[in-house]
């Protein structure tokens, strides 16, 4: 169907001559108005249709390439925040592509806009600046700098984390004097972040910036301030993954995070990092105090345990006790079939495999199953259905069903466990 100004003219809207459009428009609906503004690049009717009085049709015009500039710096004021909110996209969009030469050219329209936009009394309007130069380099810095200091977070955010324009000094100014919840966690996720920078966010010990400092495997962070995390980390659980992963961590820094972690990171911690025979047997050591200490289920029913044990050794006695029977198991949601099927498949204590079922370490588990020679893809299901390792924590298999871990890698984990590899 053709559209609404074609059917009323005949022709399309962006082949009126200026005398042409306004007679037609003058007496045009609103659809049709807002077709011209979408679709003319005439200056003059885009100039007409920029004093329309329907919000819509304005916020096409902003929208317009072709606008003039005088158009987008009159539309820059629009008492509606949708008319403005579209020239902001339009307008930040154009100024990160532009040559040197444009960028100059437009200096005096275009920036203009863009600075006028930049302090709009909606911080949606400004946010959207933000967003769309937040990686540009050819935006005035003071412009850059005013974002960066913008009470609202939305705003602010994109320019601290992503600027170019933004030196160490301004960062550590930021850090310094802002206010505004959040500031300091868009700088610790910097690329390529300073260690002068980075020394000030520790500083502030702000519990969310330090965990995005530590996350940010881009950033510099020195081997003593580093120290200054370890010492107030015991209590912090936000910042024991991000730590245990830095790879600058001094023999010292491991042992005693070794100390507080839980034991789902200490397999990583082991892993990370290149040690030495003592730290790894003080790590080693600290898993075995875990599982001794850490909270276990309410003891089982009796009556229903010694159920468990009996059909585990009826089918032991039948060469039936593998995977398929743990997987059956997992299936009627019999945890106390599988844990006594583990106890007997890998030789260690029920209490012991309760304990490791409870380490929430997707790697531990994984190793537990393979010293039991079980498939990879039952330790999944062991994982996922039984211990409830979080998504993001479990160890999917290699090609589906293959162990993704090294056998050295499992045999660490079994070691911490104080269990020597069968196989």
């Amino acid at each position: 169907m053709p559209k609404p100004f074609k059917r009323l003219t005949g022709i399309q809207p962006g082949d009126l001559t200026f005398v042409e459009a306004r007679t037609i428009l003058e007496r045009a609906s609103d659809e049709a108005k807002a077709e011209v503004a979408e679709a003319s690049r005439a200056p003059e009717i885009l100039e007409y249709l920029s004093k329309d009085p329907q919000p819509g049709v304005r916020a096409l015009v902003a929208g317009n390439r072709a606008a003039p500039a005088e158009v987008d710096l009159a539309l820059s004021e629009d008492v509606d925040g949708d008319v403005r909110a579209e020239l902001a996209r339009k307008i930040a969009r154009l100024v990160p592509g532009l040559s040197a030469a444009e960028a100059e050219a437009l200096r005096e329209t275009s920036f203009k806009v863009l600075e006028r936009l930049a302090a709009d009394s909606l911080p949606r309007v400004r946010a959207i600046v933000a967003e769309e130069i937040k990686a540009a380099r050819n935006v005035p810095k003071s412009l850059a700098l005013k974002l960066a200091k913008d009470a609202e977070l939305a705003v602010a955010a994109p320019i601290l984390q992503y600027s170019p324009l933004l030196g160490d000094q301004d960062l550590l100014e930021i850090i310094a004097t802002s206010e505004v919840e959040g500031t300091l966690e868009a700088i610790a996720k910097r690329h390529n972040l300073s260690a002068t920078v980075a020394d000030a966010v520790v500083a502030t010990l702000d519990i969310p910036a330090v965990a995005a400092l530590l996350a940010n495997q881009s950033a510099d962070i020195r081997a003593t301030v580093l120290e200054t995390v370890v010492e107030n980390a015991a209590g912090i659980e936000a910042w024991h993954a991000p730590l245990v992963l830095r790879p600058e961590l001094s023999l010292r820094a491991v042992r005693r995070i070794a100390g507080f972690v839980a034991s789902s990171l200490l397999g990583a911690l082991a892993e990370r990092h290149s040690l030495d025979e003592e730290t790894r047997l003080v790590i080693s050591g600290r898993v075995r105090e875990r599982l001794k200490t850490e909270s276990l289920a309410p003891e089982a029913d009796a009556a229903a345990l010694d159920r468990a044990i009996a059909a585990v050794e009826q089918a032991h006695k039948s060469g039936k006790l593998g995977d398929e029977f743990i997987v059956e198991a997992v299936a009627a949601e019999d945890r106390l079939r599988v844990i006594a099927a583990l106890a007997v498949l890998a030789r260690v204590p029920i209490p012991m495999v309760e304990r490791i079922l409870k380490s929430g370490s997707g790697q531990v588990i994984t190793a537990f199953a393979w010293h039991a020679r079980l498939a990879m893809r039952t330790a999944f299901h062991i994982q996922k259905d039984v211990a409830r390792i979080s998504p993001r924590d479990l160890v999917p298999g290699r090609g589906g069903t293959d162990y993704p871990l090294a056998d050295e890698q499992m045999r660490t984990q079994l070691q911490m466990l104080g269990i020597v590899a069968n196989r």
